[in-house]
């Protein structure tokens, strides 16, 4: 597969519905306090213990069997209350995600595709996880906190890993450049959704599967913290997350698409990548 230029053309981004300098804006707003509460139980509540112990009950992928439209359908139904951008169904985001990737990159189908699904993995959210458990930023667990993570200096206070000797260097449990696929990051989305598509063998590129697994994780991808757990692997990989991140971001805004003119597209986009019945 060609690889991604690192340094993307400005004209190649999506229009967004408001200044770039907007989005994520962490220190004011009328979601502010909902979304602070979000993170401060994130941050108290995911540690290694808890990450090991959700990686194992859901990497089997035995919840459930449903189709990968099925899922996308139940997120008319979420709100991600970690999001200070929106505040409308996850659904209508998936969308618009696929949609700004699709005008941008008319030739990779399997792009649009990976825009359409990198949020499936909320469905947790609706499967009785808390939703400190699945949405926001993601970060490493068992090594320092770095700045660069939402509201860190202020949420980790009484998380029980920030008192272990151990994880609160900067390596942690850790070997420097030891791969992003070696580290444990904070359960979420991202990760069960990587799981879903490996376990049901999903016909994408290996770009498509690393943009999932690792397009929450902000720290790294837009802040360039915890480059030295990398590999030259995911270095090479990091240009197609902030492509996906692009999208992802600024082409949230008001004006929701009309999903019953879109959906045509993207059920046959799924039955060429994804077909039938998938375990989750």
């Amino acid at each position: 597969m060609r690889s991604l230029r690192a340094d993307t053309d400005p004209s190649e981004e999506p229009e967004s519905g408001k200044a770039k300098s907007e989005y994520r804006n962490y220190t004011e707003g009328k979601l502010l306090d909902r979304v602070y509460n979000t993170y401060l139980l994130m941050h108290t509540h995911q540690t290694v213990d808890f990450v090991r112990k959700k990686s194992a009950e859901y990497g089997t992928c035995s919840l459930r069997k449903m189709s990968a439209m099925e899922a996308l359908e139940l997120l008319d139904q979420l709100v991600d209350e970690s999001d200070p951008d929106v505040d409308f169904p996850n659904s209508y985001h998936a969308y618009q995600t696929a949609e700004g990737i699709r005008r941008a990159h008319p030739d990779k189908d399997w792009f649009h595709l990976v825009g359409l699904l990198h949020d499936l993995g909320k469905v947790l959210a609706l499967f009785g996880e808390p939703q400190w458990a699945v949405v926001g930023d993601t970060f490493p667990v068992g090594c320092k906190v770095q700045k660069s993570v939402v509201f860190g200096d202020s949420t980790f206070h009484d998380n029980p890993d920030t008192r272990d000797p151990l994880y609160s260097t900067e390596y942690g449990m850790y070997q420097p450049g030891c791969g992003l696929e070696n580290v444990l990051m904070s359960w979420g989305h991202d990760e069960y959704m990587y799981r879903v598509m490996k376990f049901n063998s999903f016909a994408l590129p290996k770009e498509a599967f690393y943009m999932v697994r690792f397009h929450s994780f902000y720290p790294w991808h837009a802040h360039g913290d915890y480059r030295h757990l990398c590999t030259e692997e995911d270095l090479r990989m990091l240009p197609w997350v902030r492509e996906l991140n692009k999208f992802d971001l600024y082409t949230k805004q008001e004006e929701l698409p009309d999903v019953q003119q879109l959906r045509g597209y993207y059920q046959s986009l799924i039955d060429k990548y994804c077909p039938g019945q998938l375990c989750w």
